[in-house]
């Protein structure tokens, strides 16, 4: 957590209601696609690591920017940053990467990207999210994997 924060007055977002429950939902027998609104589920109520709100409540993710190919068992997922500059980039799409590859199947190809035009360094983070030998250093870091956890809301 920074000393100083960024974006000191971030503007807040309605939550979407919880998704309702169906017969069909229940059936175990019932062999279902993950659909967009799961995965948003999944991801929605990860804590930003500079304000106690969730990235949903920020805006930061939206069930509109994930995308879901079942049949190549590949999840994309772009997030946007609450100002162009966020030191914490990284770190918000490390959180993502790293509960859903916690929570989904392990056929399941995921990979995080910052949304087209919403961060000055855009490239430079996706880079960083896309190379697999350094999202695995990085979660070699006992504290930086800490500073996930509390985002994801594991307790230590």
């Amino acid at each position: 957590m920074a000393d100083t924060l960024e974006n000191i007055n971030p503007k807040l977002y309605r939550r979407t209601d919880e998704r309702q429950i169906t017969e069909k939902d229940e059936d175990e027998d019932i062999v279902d696609d993950f659909d967009t609104r799961e995965i948003f589920d999944l991801i929605k109520n990860i804590n930003d690591p500079e304000h106690p709100l969730t990235l949903e409540e920020l805006n930061v993710v939206e069930q509109s920017l994930i995308e879901i190919d079942n049949k190549s068992n590949r999840i994309h997922v772009k997030f946007t940053p609450t100002i162009p500059h966020c030191s914490m980039a990284t770190l918000i799409g490390l959180s993502i990467r790293v509960q859903l590859l916690r929570v989904l199947p392990s056929r399941f190809k995921v990979s995080v990207e910052i949304a087209p035009g919403t961060h000055l360094s855009e490239a430079a983070v996706n880079k960083q999210l896309a190379d697999k030998e350094r999202v695995a250093a990085a979660l070699e870091n006992s504290h930086l994997l800490e500073v996930i956890n509390q985002c994801i809301g594991i307790k230590c």
